[in-house]
């Protein structure tokens, strides 16, 4: 039973479409397990550019089924759309498959994100104000309303009434707003309905299905580790569970339905939005290396804040994750550096040295990053295909990072192009179950 659960290892937009596009090329199911539109991915491929948001990233490969597990919070507007413009570029989505059991964003959901961000003034967490939260939180008040409620419009109604009672106060500034009008609301949930019933399934028992016949399942995470809500840097972070064993709750499978876990991560760090970032950069270096690295959110268009290597919260990670391998994105960006540095401890406010991930807020909010300086390289690394191929000093590199987190790099990302990869003979394990070529050489 080949299930691998692919997840961002630091705070998210570390290239896991590519990777998941990379693996759904030979993957039978690829499912998304979190999350909702608050989450963006890029995929380059054919000339041609990606951006997906609620799809799979298998959905570029026909023959592949692509699941929106029960984890995941679906707007179903964002949606349709998103299946308009995938059939408009004559993407087949004919594999699609929504869980009857995932939660929907409602207009409500996005009026009260947009309120409680304003409220929060200068202590803004950064969300998206996509709904993501509001409805996470319908869903644990046992309020929520479901991917099946739109096949049945008198449960409809009722449970959207009963979703709106709690909400009659915090919703008083928006009480003219139309989008809150009941029969307006239901009639426009219903007709999403309709566009969506032929996707709508029991996902869990498709997914089970496949695993038992030893096909490839690959189960693709959004965000990141660092923003997961218990485990992440906490209020800064999102509504769900990023984490690998997130994958069994979001997909509806058992722990023993995962094989392989692999974290993503970038050849330096970035984050979005408020938070906690000890290796952050500012000036002309930050300045340089977002633009290099095209660092603009694909939600949000946001600039995304940068900084170094952070190796003691990429440990914390693969220890969170029971991380198996690494994938290690854009090292291309780095070309031209003449140093390179990595953190490898944090230096808190009063001075003392921690190696390892601090588990208190305060700490982490003022701690601050020491460094191994590593000798940089110039060369172009775009055509690199193999380990050998790159210059001396960007494989020891690797091997450095590899060696500190303790988790071998299984692909490494030296370019856009979904071709400008280089997998390493960590990654070649997969090859006996088709996911992945093999490879000669080992970091």
């Amino acid at each position: 039973m080949p299930g691998l659960v692919l997840v961002g290892a630091q705070w998210g937009d570390e290239g896991k479409g590519k990777v998941t596009d990379l693996l759904a090329e030979r993957a039978d199911v690829v499912v998304r397990f979190q999350g909702g539109n608050n989450a963006g991915h890029t995929i380059v491929r054919d000339g041609q550019t990606w951006k997906l948001h609620l799809m799979p990233s298998g959905i570029l490969h026909q023959g592949t089924l692509c699941v929106i597990g029960n984890g995941v919070v679906v707007d179903p507007k964002v949606l349709t759309d998103e299946l308009e413009e995938l059939r408009r570029r004559r993407v087949d989505t004919s594999g699609l498959r929504i869980s009857a059991n995932a939660h929907l964003i409602m207009p409500y959901h996005l009026m009260l994100d947009h309120a409680g961000e304003a409220r929060l003034g200068k202590l803004q967490i950064g969300t998206t104000r996509r709904g993501i939260g509001p409805c996470y939180a319908d869903k644990a008040a046992r309020l929520g309303i479901r991917v099946q409620d739109l096949l049945d419009e008198k449960i409809l109604k009722k449970k959207i009434v009963t979703a709106l009672e709690p909400k009659r106060l915090s919703l008083r500034p928006f009480a003219k707003d139309p989008r809150l009008d009941l029969q307006a609301m239901t009639d426009e949930y219903l007709t999403y309905g309709h566009r969506l019933e032929a996707y709508i399934a029991d996902t869990s028992r498709l997914v089970l299905d496949r695993l038992d016949h030893d096909q490839l399942v690959v189960f693709e995470g959004a965000q990141g580790a660092l923003l997961d809500i218990d485990h992440g840097t906490y209020p800064f972070v999102t509504s769900s569970n990023p984490v690998a064993g997130a994958a069994c709750i979001g997909a509806g499978v058992g722990p023993k339905d995962i094989d392989e876990v692999w974290g993503v991560a970038k050849a330096y760090s970035t984050r979005v939005g408020a938070g906690p970032f000890p290796t952050e950069l500012e000036g002309p270096l930050a300045d340089e290396i977002r633009d290099r690295g095209h660092e603009y959110g694909t939600t949000t268009g946001r600039a995304r804040r940068v900084g170094w290597l952070d190796l003691v919260a990429l440990r914390y990670a693969a220890r969170i994750n029971s991380l198996t391998a690494l994938a290690l994105t854009k090292l291309d960006v780095l070309s031209g550096l003449p140093q390179l540095h990595v953190c490898t401890r944090y230096r808190s406010e009063e001075g003392a040295e921690l190696d390892h991930f601090p588990y208190h807020q305060t700490v982490l909010h003022h701690a601050i990053g020491e460094y191994e300086v590593l000798p940089g390289f110039s060369e172009d690394l775009s055509d690199c295909r193999t380990e050998e191929d790159l210059p001396p000093a960007a494989r020891e590199y690797l091997r450095f990072v590899a060696a500190f987190v303790r988790v071998p790099i299984a692909l490494v990302g030296v370019g856009p192009g979904r071709d400008e990869v280089i997998w390493t003979r960590a990654g070649a394990g997969l090859a006996v179950a088709g996911a992945v070529p093999p490879a000669p050489a080992r970091v």
